[in-house]
């Protein structure tokens, strides 16, 4: 039986690993052994920080409403009980748009909350 060379296929995989590296620097985008190395990597930041992404928004979300309170004269913390006390369902996400897009209205929202 004649004998089958894998250069093809090595070659394709080659390709491939360096393809996913490109913009890489150094030897990362290079050599097929370092590259397989820095993709292993990239992919278990980008799980890591996709999972970190959602407490980044909270945080951010936070920082923009407690922002919008102060002219009101009121903490986060005793903003956030008051609408819980008064059974007003409104997200911190959608609380951080009303606050950035159309402070009236939020204002409105903290009067309610603070009756």
């Amino acid at each position: 039986m004649a004998r089958v060379k894998g250069g093809l296929m090595a070659q394709k995989r080659r390709r491939n690993i360096l393809d996913e590296v490109k913009g890489y620097r150094l030897q990362r985008s290079k050599k097929k052994r370092v590259a397989r190395e820095a993709i292993y990597h990239a992919q278990l930041y980008a799980f890591a920080h996709r999972k970190d992404k959602k407490n980044d928004f909270r945080r951010l979300w936070t920082v923009r409403i407690n922002a919008a309170l102060m002219s009101f004269g009121l903490k986060y913390s005793r903003f956030i009980k008051a609408l819980k006390d008064r059974n007003i369902e409104l997200d911190r996400k959608v609380l951080a748009t009303i606050a950035v897009e159309n402070p009236e209205a939020f204002g409105r929202i903290v009067a309610e909350a603070s009756k």
